[in-house]
């Protein structure tokens, strides 16, 4: 349904999943874990698999912490984009590697939720694009000394979210590991 033209593939986009990004963040081993379990998904699938990858003054390119977490290793050939701001569209590559993969939909999974994957989520839901959030394959810290409400209620809330997201010819949604569909049925 996605308002791209002939862009009726999927890719899963595995967004700043980096040592430091998701240290000490809620639930960090289970959505990984989860995480891990849908990009093997697709490989076997045949399903586009890009990596976005954050740096900025706090996050060094090149240093440990900017580095992908071990637990997952993106493949040679698979697409890594690097971003500067929330949104992975935003001065990126990203927008030209899935045209040139002729993708329309996207599954989303990472970190951070409150940050980086709702900022993502809307970039890509007013670009066209169809959006699944994997509802237990993403997270945050804690901003609670902030104000913020628990790790746990700010996932809640944007699964909630992007349940009921709706817009004309584009569909967004939102499911856990297990029950994602990478191929639409013909």
């Amino acid at each position: 349904m996605t308002t791209l033209d002939n862009r009726t593939s999927t890719a899963v986009l595995v967004v700043d999943v980096q040592n430091d990004v998701v240290e000490g963040v809620h639930r960090r081993d289970v959505v990984v874990a989860n995480i891990a379990g849908l990009v093997e998904r697709a490989r076997t699938e045949g399903v586009p698999v890009v990596w976005v990858q954050h740096s900025d003054e706090g996050l060094a390119r090149g240093s440990d912490d900017w580095r992908i977490v071990p637990e997952l290793v993106p493949q040679d050939g698979e697409p890594l984009v690097e971003k500067h701001y929330g949104d992975s569209f935003e001065d990126t590559t990203l927008e030209s590697v899935l045209s040139g993969l002729g993708v329309g939909r996207l599954v989303i999974a990472g970190a951070e939720t409150d940050a980086c994957i709702r900022s993502t989520l809307h970039g890509a839901f007013t670009r066209g694009y169809d959006v699944t959030l994997v509802g237990d394959a993403h997270t945050a810290g804690d901003k609670t000394a902030w104000g913020a409400p628990t790790p746990a209620q700010v996932i809640a809330h944007t699964n909630l979210y992007w349940a009921h997201q709706k817009a004309p010819g584009r569909r967004a949604e939102v499911v856990e590991t297990k029950d994602v569909v990478l191929h639409d049925a013909p």
